[in-house]
């Protein structure tokens, strides 16, 4: 088992801790990938995938067709996708991913967030090199499927992970094979369960009791905010 297991094995961080929060992160992932790629998901992979991760979360099929409404009507905000990073306490690397109508508000309230709980925001761009951005799928696996010759056959399309958890198979890949993994996928009869991005630390900072608490007390603060979609920390 590589790295990104024992990431996703050791994190428990609190992100969307009720249901209406998980459906109004992805209402605005579905109208940024309507505007992006347009509303039939047949010919629009990222709406496609968004779909499969809102019926994995339980997303009445209303709410997402009323998004997918939404993002075709003018009045509906242009929302954008803005990355900060800054530091927690006691040195932890913190990535937080936004979508939002209004950047000045929204930097501001970041902002706001780490100087009051101890920590400080950086500029954009100055702890990506302490992640890598991975495209993660979770799939059904098939009976008698092999991973080690699922694993080989999809080298070629950027995966570098494959492992089982409980009922379903994960795959780690590079961030820009995205498309080609979700094509594979879908052209060889896998029931894709949902698939996303997230960001795995290269290294994680142990600490203590104490010092943990005050991170996750700014952390669970940021995630609080409505604009805040994913937040990435290196903390062990």
């Amino acid at each position: 088992m590589g790295r990104a297991f024992e990431y996703r094995k050791a994190r428990k961080m609190k992100r969307w801790g009720n249901m209406a929060r998980v459906f109004t992160k992805l209402g605005k992932e579905i109208s940024i990938a309507v505007k992006a790629g347009g509303p039939e998901a047949s010919s629009n992979p990222r709406l496609r995938a968004l779909i499969q991760n809102a019926k994995a979360a339980n997303m009445p099929k209303e709410n997402v067709e009323r998004a997918i409404k939404k993002a075709i009507s003018k009045d509906e905000a242009d929302y954008k996708e803005m990355v900060y990073e800054g530091y927690a306490p006691h040195g932890i690397a913190v990535v937080v991913e936004t979508a939002t109508d209004n950047p000045t508000r929204t930097v501001a309230n970041v902002r706001s967030y780490f100087n009051k709980l101890g920590g400080s925001l950086g500029t954009t761009g100055s702890l990506s090199f302490l992640f890598d951005r991975k495209s993660v799928f979770k799939i059904v696996p098939k009976a008698e499927m092999d991973l080690e010759e699922l694993e080989l056959e999809l080298i070629d399309y950027g995966v570098d992970e494959i492992f089982a958890e409980e009922s379903e198979v994960i795959l780690y890949g590079e961030f820009e094979s995205f498309n080609k993994i979700q094509k594979y996928l879908e052209e060889n009869g896998f029931e894709i369960i949902s698939s996303e991005f997230e960001r795995i630390p290269n290294d994680t900072k142990e600490l203590g009791e104490e010092e943990q608490a005050q991170v996750m007390k700014l952390i669970e603060r940021i995630e609080e905010d409505e604009d805040v979609q994913n937040v990435f920390h290196n903390m062990k």
